[in-house]
């Protein structure tokens, strides 16, 4: 089923997220749909605040990407109850243009670090403690921000939110455009 996203100024999208368990409720169903309602959006990832659950689940699919990035073939992961427990402050920054399904239309440079290490669990539960590079590396922290109750706007220089606030207010009241089912904060 495709899921409304949440917009900008959902309540949700600032709310730190919450671990979960094995016996949470039809999780298999929520996880089918949240790379359902990604897919239908043009995304490459999406995390439970997102779609208006503050739990610490996360999907990526970076195998559309596969033509520019051949490593990422087959890649579509769930990722449960996910933490970044460190940057690599060795490891060179990179700034790339970044979106967000939450925040449509809008794409800014975000500077992050290229290496970080994750611990996360899969769909069976099984505990996954690594170094993860690259964009991959990139998306996951994206994505893992989100369940902090961050977004890539908080991650850009003052000056460059102070330039796109008129865009910001306009999401709130609802005045964006885009192709994919939304739910708008009603201020």
């Amino acid at each position: 089923m495709i899921l409304p996203i949440y917009i900008y100024g959902q309540p949700v999208l600032r709310k730190v997220a919450q671990d979960i368990s094995p016996d949470y409720p039809q999780l298999k169903e929520l996880i089918s749909d949240m790379f359902e309602s990604m897919t239908a959006s043009n995304g490459v990832g999406l995390a439970a605040p997102q779609i208006g659950k503050d739990i610490r689940v996360v999907v990526i699919d970076l195998d559309v990407l596969s033509d520019d990035f051949p490593e990422y073939k087959g890649f579509r992961k769930a990722f449960i109850n996910a933490h970044v427990l460190e940057v690599d402050d060795d490891s060179p920054k990179e700034t790339l243009e970044e979106g967000c399904l939450s925040l449509p239309g809008l794409s800014e440079k975000v500077t992050r670090p290229t290496r970080i290490h994750v611990k996360y669990q899969d769909e069976d539960f099984v505990e996954h403690d690594e170094w993860v590079e690259g964009y991959l590396a990139r998306v996951m922290q994206h994505e893992f921000d989100h369940l902090e109750g961050k977004m890539f706007i908080d991650r850009i220089p003052p000056l460059r939110k102070q330039m796109i606030y008129s865009k910001l207010k306009a999401m709130l009241k609802g005045k964006f455009r885009c192709a994919y089912r939304t739910k708008v904060a009603h201020k």
